[in-house]
């Protein structure tokens, strides 16, 4: 069977976004932080294979093409929870769907590093894992049969677990630790994700 011209045509607009995004954040880790404004557009778009005009067409900022990885994997969040079994309780679906997407495989200690520790990158960083947000908000008011319109649950969930996933990260590049980022990870959410949501919200 034939791949749909479209779902194709959007495969090789993702390859591409993220062809860009990786050299990008090559580039970035090679020139260290007091390095980040010597990375040039050109530069980034010749060791991603692709034309300047073409990397203008997919970020307008050096930060947001450096960013782009953890941005993607944010906004799949949503997706995970949803592909997880309808009756695993809320909190073990949550933590099992943000651990697999974020720890399998396990973080590059100096991208991260790289994106959660340069004050440069420092707005696109928060915004990229922020991007998280919206659909988790909608996969967890599915689950739990709230409206996000209505209720705050869903939303300030998505939130909490977002600053969580934050919080492990700064935690696991800390210097001295030894611990697994999935095991960092698991413990932070664990902080913030109930079972189930409050009475009031299910009920309303």
């Amino acid at each position: 069977m034939n791949d749909d011209p479209m779902d194709l045509r959007e495969r090789n607009k993702q390859a591409t976004r993220e062809a860009i995004g990786h050299a990008a954040l090559r580039l970035a880790i090679e020139s260290g932080p007091h390095g980040l404004a010597l990375v040039r557009v050109h530069d980034i778009a010749t060791a991603a294979g692709v034309s300047p005009r073409t990397y203008n067409n997919y970020f307008s900022s050096r930060a947001e093409a450096i960013c782009a990885f953890q941005a993607d994997q944010s906004r799949r969040v949503g997706q995970a929870l949803r592909s997880r079994p309808a009756d695993e309780p809320l909190d073990q679906a949550v933590i099992a769907a943000v651990i697999q997407l974020y720890t399998e495989p396990e973080p590059d200690r100096a991208g991260l590093r790289m994106i959660m520790l340069t004050p440069e990158l420092e707005g696109e960083a928060l915004k990229a894992f922020t991007m998280a947000e919206g659909p988790l908000a909608d996969a967890i008011a599915a689950r739990t049969g709230t409206d996000p319109a209505r209720d705050l649950f869903p939303a300030v969930t998505a939130a909490a677990v977002a600053g969580a996933i934050r919080v492990a990260g700064r935690h696991w590049l800390e210097a001295g630790s030894d611990a697994s980022f999935a095991a960092i990870l698991r413990s932070a959410l664990s902080c913030v994700v109930p079972a189930t949501p409050p009475a009031a919200a299910r009920e309303r």
